[in-house]
């Protein structure tokens, strides 16, 4: 047995509580290894003595590249847990506790009969608290998300102008826009995106601010006057609503304006501003560069002058925008917030505003930009989810760039639905384009077949998937003017749109956020991927991404066929795939 890939790690990903009464425990070992993997769990306060276990066969669900991991569900479970694992190879039979390999249980038998405990020694799990639970508002993980980016939008139903526009306001500052979509714009066209199947936007930077992205924010109170006014937002939030969907907005708390009203109080002050300890390294006296050259005396965004970096250790800054955050929630009934380069801000300043955005209104999602790992902010105490580009940078390699094969892609999608907790992995912001990164489309080579495969993976996997306005017009781009550019409301991509609704129809009505996914086939040869979702029903989805038809016969098999493209009788063709709904 290869003991050095054997592992587990208590109170995270591989132990933790599904529900009050539900808890889920995973071991990795070497892929192929063990023959047999047993757990054993009892009540770790339980008055019988030695502790009496129950056992559990566990079934080796998942594997990756290298590993195999097994996993056993408790439901009812004690509130109290403690256990052991034990693990057979061939003749070869031993438990596992304590992060170690032992011969024997720790129970230790004296002479007279009397049992020494060793229950402190099995792995441990102290008590399932109710408020450690970590569970995700219901709505947000059954969300199909529209993601539009304000400026690129709309300004009418089925209309952008194009044109730039500047407001002057009564203080002196400008507010830019460069395509000139508005708030009206977006409300307009609110059918348009119901109709497609989408049940949630997330709207990019919707406050006042210098530039058209509006990632400068100078209020956080108050719309920009190029898309609009508050009530022009408390409109639409009231007919997102009166749709049956949700809405979600950015948050820039990291970094502000040069024009934000309290650096201005620095920079007029200098050391006797009240607000000197809300920002990174100021130089005094402070001032804004004339050029982009010109080094500022003080922190910024990735080097943006006009965007100096906020102080979110500090305690006033945590308040002020804890409010910001209520703020929105209270007053217009947002449904959650998008939180912009999560990553760089103070972990209580995000525990903070949890609690007061949560003080609002206890099923509003929280989801930060962080684009690795996200592990240490989805514990419970900050955000509900991230946005998954690493979600993204498997699909790219698989769809786009055919930089791995179907077994490599499956691998990666294994090892990300494990990084968390089941229930934080499915409400994973899934996605294929950002206002941050190159069109999916675009490093298709435009090959609509590619991204339609990529698409559909998108629709049908575990998360919530997040689509950027225009994928449904088939929009690329490269560059940031390129993949910001404006909607093409006047082009006719009929095929397209209707393929997208088609898929997000099969999701929302066949596939639930809990059901499993399994993979039935992860051929390289073929390249041809093969997977499940399974709960209620069950639906198959194979995706061929090989040159040569490949027989899916096998997999297909009395199954209804919900979606197929490029598939001729149980052959699948180049970037062919096939949906079905399995009948027992």
């Amino acid at each position: 047995m290869n003991r050095s890939a054997v592992l587990h790690i208590p109170m995270s990903q591989y132990a933790f509580a599904a529900a009050e009464d539900a808890f889920v425990i995973r071991l990795r070992t070497a892929k192929g290894d063990v023959d047999k993997c047993t757990l054993f769990y009892g009540d770790r306060a339980c008055t019988a003595s030695p502790v009496q276990f129950t056992e559990r066969g566990m079934e080796r669900k998942y594997e990756d590249e290298l590993f195999d991991f097994y996993e056993a569900a408790l439901m009812p479970c004690p509130a109290r847990i403690c256990y052991y694992f034990e693990l057979v190879k061939g003749e070869e039979k031993i438990y596992y506790y304590a992060d170690a390999f032992h011969e024997e249980l720790p129970d230790i038998v004296m002479p007279d009969g009397f049992v020494v405990e060793g229950r402190s020694e099995y792995y441990q799990y102290p008590y399932i608290l109710r408020s450690e639970v970590q569970r995700l508002p219901e709505w947000f993980q059954e969300a199909v998300v529209y993601n539009i980016f304000p400026d690129s939008f709309a300004d009418g139903a089925g209309s952008l102008s194009g044109r730039a526009a500047e407001v002057r306001e009564a203080d002196g500052s400008v507010s830019k826009s460069r395509l000139g979509g508005t708030i009206r714009g977006i409300l307009e066209n609110l059918d348009y995106i119901r109709g497609l199947g989408f049940n949630c936007l997330y709207l990019n930077p919707i406050f006042r601010a210098g530039e058209y992205h509006k990632y400068d924010i100078m209020d956080y109170f108050h719309v920009d006057p190029c898309m609009g006014s508050d009530e022009d937002f408390r409109l639409l939030v009231d007919s997102v609503h009166a749709r049956g969907m949700h809405i979600i907005i950015d948050g820039v708390f990291n970094h502000c304006s040069w024009y934000f009203q309290q650096f201005e109080d620095v920079v007029e002050k200098g050391e006797a501003s009240i607000y000197k300890e809300w920002f990174y390294d100021l130089e005094f006296p402070v001032r804004r560069p004339d050029t982009e050259a010109e080094k500022p005396g003080y922190a910024c965004f990735a080097y943006e002058r006009k965007m100096p970096k906020l102080n979110t250790s500090n305690i006033h800054v945590q308040d002020y925008f804890a409010r910001v955050g209520r703020y929105w929630v209270e007053e217009f009934q947002v449904d959650g917030w998008r939180l912009d380069v999560a990553n760089e801000v103070d972990k209580n300043f995000w525990r903070k505003f949890r609690t007061a955005v949560r003080s609002a209104n206890p099923e509003a999602v929280l989801i930060g930009e962080v684009w690795e790992n996200a592990e240490v902010w989805l514990k419970g105490d900050m955000f509900d989810s991230v946005m998954n580009y690493d979600f993204r940078k498997h699909c790219r390699d698989f769809f786009a760039m055919r930089n791995t094969r179907a077994d490599g892609f499956a691998w990666g999608m294994t090892d990300m639905l494990l990084r968390y907790p089941e229930q934080v992995s499915r409400g994973q912001l899934n996605l294929l384009d950002s206002h941050d990164v190159p069109r999916f489309y675009s490093l298709c080579g435009e090959d609509y077949e590619r991204w339609q495969a990529a698409f559909l993976y998108l629709c049908m996997a575990p998360g919530v998937p997040s689509v950027f306005y225009g994928d449904e017009c088939r929009v690329g781009g490269i560059r940031e003017d390129e993949y910001r550019r404006a909607m093409p409301w006047k082009q006719d991509h009929a095929e397209t749109r209707q393929f997208v609704k088609t898929a997000i129809g099969i999701r929302k009505k066949w596939i639930k956020p809990s059901d499993e996914w399994r993979v039935m086939a992860a051929d390289a040869a073929e390249n041809l991927l093969v997977f499940e979702r399974v709960g209620k029903s069950r639906v198959r989805v194979a995706i061929h991404q090989g040159e040569n038809r490949v027989d899916a016969a096998s997999y297909l098999a009395g199954g209804e066929i919900l979606l197929r493209e490029r598939m001729e009788g149980k052959c699948l063709g180049r970037n062919g795939f096939a949906v079905c709904l399995m009948r027992e």
